[in-house]
């Protein structure tokens, strides 16, 4: 089986910056993309980000382009998510997946494994 663990979550004031970690263990082998995605209160999970294992290409919702950078290491089976600028938009559960098939990046279905969720909290 496959854990993904994600951290890094807190408690911030508006404008300032965050980064969440992903470690995935078990079954590593296999990820063909990353992704990173938010439920806030009321609201559906959403896509935020996603990056290809193999080339290191990267996706963004339009929400969060400009602010938010995907990366990985692939050594440590680590993706990161750098959210800067954070805006109060921007606080919701953030859920980590991993996509073993190739599929469309930006939809839920495409990623067979998730994370509990880290909780971001942006005050205004």
């Amino acid at each position: 089986q496959v854990q993904l663990v994600e951290s890094g979550g807190g408690l911030v004031q508006v404008g300032d910056s965050l980064r969440l970690s992903c470690v995935a263990s078990g079954r590593t082998f296999s990820t063909v993309a990353m992704g990173w995605f938010r439920q806030a209160p009321g609201k559906e999970r959403e896509f935020v980000a996603s990056i290809t294992w193999s080339d290191g290409s990267t996706y963004y919702a339009a929400s969060v382009k400009g602010r938010f950078t995907i990366s990985r290491d692939n050594a440590k089976n680590t993706v990161y998510l750098q959210m800067n600028s954070l805006i109060p938009e921007d606080a919701a559960v953030y859920y980590c997946a991993k996509s073993i098939y190739v599929g469309n990046v930006y939809y839920q279905d495409s990623y067979s494994y998730w994370g509990q969720g880290t909780q971001v909290t942006v005050s205004s």
